[in-house]
């Protein structure tokens, strides 16, 4: 036991908040207690205590920490009686202080030690007081509880945390101050407390001031002793961290470095790290390549060692079919040979490696892995401390796949189905009705229609110039280069094999290669594909397996026709690449945009890909009943639709730069004033206009992409231009003040032009207005350039299209 007086706040000034003796009288008063009703041995143990105590009078009156170092063996006693018989004092940390914790007099070996080695500056804490309003708040919650009954959420206790210089982990304890030997005398009547009051107090932090105010402490005098203990709680400490990070936390990064820490802390060992493994699903098979749903070891080794997926997908198959934990100790080559996935831990620098499977009510979640560069046994101190844990990372791994798998829906919804947020909510209106009537129902009812009245449509195409024109010279140019290098082959192979049926398939390329100028329809080109795969390609594939030496001259023009990346197909990918770039800056931009315009008034809006992206949009009240449609809403959208065509036509233009072949747009926008009706089609899924009027809002829509200025061979749509349609004059009206406005704005040039159209099929009477778009010359254009990623990613989804 130690006597060494400890200053609690050494470096710190601090003013007594109280007035308080350190004197043994309240425990003396106790024992007297005490032996009136202990009939048991100890009885005898307290009288002699007390007889000790009482002899020393100076004991029974104020006295200073430092005079104490005189009554060590009375000290010993008192610690004898206040702990328990088994705990031993070197490695329990206890200590007795003065009333309010300032001095400490007397302490066990292993609390003073404690207190020597750790610096008081890395208490964990959550609250930044100074001492004194601690001391404060630590005085006022005695005085509530002895003369209020008023029992305070702030207790007597503090977390105190730091590194431990063996495992390099932090080790957290709860240091806490029992005052029943303190006695608290009161020199004036006491007041009243408004106890509504004092609870709002305690909810702004501003009960301090309320209880210096009601309560002044120069009227309280505190005599006594306080017993500080301190617990080591860095389990419950781990784990409430762990439960912490569930509930303060997103479910990805943030998440898994706080658990992974608190999982080091829960060890006690420096040596060991975790990985987290949820098991996410797609389509029911396992995936595991993103990054923000998992942290794992074995995963990340199996990436850098470019491991085949399919291995590593069969392994984890395997797993899952006998879930069970995992214990290697030392990975070795015995090791490997049994589990050759364990190869690329020992490559990534593991030693040892262990799998824990983690469950969510019962379902296997996903699994634990514990692994170190040195080698680790796992017994079970181990893993009776990461128990507790295991529940908690089973709901982690929970949240992790319901939080993936709704992003995949969100993604779904978004990117393949014509449901947006907007009109959601008379979906699940529809579906809870279907709901109603079918509940406990045999024979179930259909589905109502969902339908939107009087809704003011809006229609715009962005289309590339020429596409069918620059598809089939990109074709020919590719078929050309295709008959040129296969011609090349056949006079090669000649010269090494004398075979008449090389003349006969010579004789037919250089015929096709004639024909090819004058391409101009599909049974064409399948009468071309069918010459090749029918007769060229086993040709030279025998020729290539009988004549070694002809082997090179087959392989360089197989080369050729690769779809990813031969000459036979560069002028179809250049060009589908081109186009992908255009579409793909204009539905980001749309994408963009469409953020905008719902903020403003709800509307349904739905993009579509054709060779270049059209759009629909409706807008009314229907859409959103609870909040007032004005004709406000549809003006603005609609000056939106003109001003959006233009800054579409300005980026496309500024990627004429970056496109392997150089192609341009063209932008129509189809005006329509009166409101119609739309329905959703369950069938096919997507929304549909109704009514026969309606219909031909449809029809007229989905012709005059190709319509011709009346009396020309002229197309209305050319790049540069914004090409409006409409039928009745006073609709054009509107967008003709828009214009004016836009001229005005730099937006468009001063050349208007107001046109009829040719009749289509089934529409007459169209006419419609034409203007130039004003770029921006004096502003440097510069092309916006597609990240390599970008760029790799077209590049691998047109190679797809390729060879499919």
């Amino acid at each position: 036991m130690n006597t060494n007086v400890i200053q609690i706040h050494k470096n710190e000034c601090v003013n007594a908040q109280v007035e308080s003796y350190l004197s043994f009288r309240p425990l003396v008063e106790y024992l007297k207690q005490r032996l009136k009703t202990e009939k048991s041995v100890k009885s005898e143990f307290y009288r002699f205590l007390l007889e000790k105590i009482q002899k020393d009078e100076v004991l029974l009156s104020s006295i200073s920490a430092k005079e104490l170092v005189k009554y060590k063996d009375t000290l010993e006693l008192i610690f004898t009686i206040l702990t328990p018989l088994m705990d031993n004092e070197d490695d329990f940390f206890w200590a007795l202080s003065t009333p309010v914790p300032n001095e400490i007099f007397f302490s066990t070996n292993a609390f003073y030690k404690f207190f020597k080695d750790h610096d008081p500056k890395n208490k964990v804490s959550k609250d930044t007081d100074p001492v004194e309003k601690k001391q404060l708040k630590f005085v006022y919650n005695i005085i509530l509880d002895r003369f209020y009954n008023f029992t305070s959420v702030l207790k007597n206790e503090i977390i105190y945390g730091h590194i431990n210089e063996e495992t390099k982990l932090t080790q957290y304890y709860n240091i806490q101050t029992n005052t029943k030997f303190v006695d608290i005398k009161y020199k004036n009547s006491l007041p009243e407390l408004n106890f509504e009051e004092l609870g709002q107090a305690f909810q702004n932090d501003s009960e301090l001031e309320y209880l210096f105010d009601r309560i002044p402490l120069s009227n309280f005098v505190f005599e006594g002793f306080s017993i500080i203990s301190i617990t080591d709680v860095t389990l419950q400490h781990s784990i409430d961290g762990i439960r912490d990070a569930l509930v303060n936390h997103n479910y990805q990064t943030e998440a898994y470095d706080h658990v992974i820490q608190a999982l080091k802390s829960l060890s006690g060992n420096g040596s060991l790290e975790f990985g987290l493994m949820p098991f996410l699903t797609v389509n029911n098979k396992l995936v595991f390549d993103h990054k923000e749903f998992t942290q794992s070891k074995l995963i990340n080794s199996a990436k850098a060692s470019d491991l085949e997926e399919e291995v590593f997908y069969s392994l984890v198959d395997k797993y899952k079919e006998n879930p069970r934990a995992i214990f290697v100790t030392a990975i070795n080559e015995d090791q490997i040979l049994k589990d050759p996935f364990l190869r690329v831990l020992k490559e990534a620098g593991v030693c040892s490696y262990s799998v824990l499977p983690v469950y969510y009510n019962t379902q296997l979640a996903g699994v634990l892995e514990v692994y170190s560069e040195q080698e680790i046994v796992i017994d079970d101190k181990l893993l009776s401390r990461l128990r507790p844990a295991m529940p908690l990372i089973g709901q982690l791994f929970q949240y992790n796949i319901e939080d993936f798998d709704a992003k995949m829906d969100e993604v779904l919804m978004d990117k393949f189905t014509a449901l947006q947020p907007s009109v959601q909510w008379k979906f699940n209106e529809a579906v809870w009705r279907f709901l109603q009537k079918n509940n406990g129902k045999n024979k179930i009812s259909e589905i109502e229609t969902v339908t939107f009245k009087h809704m003011y449509p809006l229609f715009g195409a962005i289309d590339i110039r020429n596409s069918t024109i620059e598809r089939n010279k990109a074709l020919k140019d590719d078929l050309t280069v295709l008959l040129n290098s296969l011609t090349q082959a056949l006079k090669e192979i000649k010269k090494i094999v004398s075979l008449e049926i090389t003349d006969k398939i010579l004789f037919n390329c250089k015929d096709w290669t004639k024909r090819i100028g004058n391409l101009s329809s599909s049974n064409e080109e399948n009468q071309l594909n069918e010459f090749l795969t029918v007769e060229v390609y086993p040709f030279l594939s025998i020729i290539k397996a009988n004549y070694p030496k002809t082997a090179e001259i087959v392989d360089e023009y197989f080369q050729v026709i690769v779809p990813e990346t031969g000459a036979a197909f560069a002028n179809r990918r250049q060009l589908e690449i081109s186009m992908q770039m255009i579409n793909t800056e204009v539905s980001q931009f749309l994408e963009k945009s469409q953020t905008n315009l719902q903020a403003s008034y709800p509307c349904y809006f739905a993009k579509f890909r054709t060779d270049g992206v059209e759009y629909d949009i409706y807008i009314g009240q229907a859409i959103s009943p609870e909040k007032p449609f004005d004709l406000l809403y549809l003006k603005n959208i609609r000056l939106w639709q003109l001003t959006s065509m233009v800054e579409i036509a300005r980026l496309s233009k500024g990627l004429i730069g970056e496109m392997p072949r150089p192609l341009e747009t063209t932008q129509l926008i189809f005006i329509h004033s009166n409101a119609i009706d739309i329905s959703f089609r369950n069938d096919e899924r997507r929304f549909d206009v109704e009514g026969a009027y309606n219909i031909r809002y449809e029809v007229v829509k989905k012709r005059i992409d190709k319509v011709l200025v009346k009396g020309t061979s002229e197309r209305l749509t050319q790049p540069h231009k914004v090409a409006m349609v409409y039928f009745n004059p006073d609709e054009a009206k509107e967008y003709l003040e828009y214009v004016k406005y836009m001229q005005v704005q730099g937006y468009f040039n001063d050349d208007l032009e107001q046109l009829e159209l040719d009749e289509l099929q089934g529409v007459s009477g169209l006419k419609a207005m034409r203007v130039g778009i004003k770029y921006i010359e004096n502003k440097k254009e510069t092309a916006k350039k597609l990240k390599p990623k970008e760029l790799e990613s077209i590049e691998k989804e047109i190679a797809s299209m390729m060879q499919n």
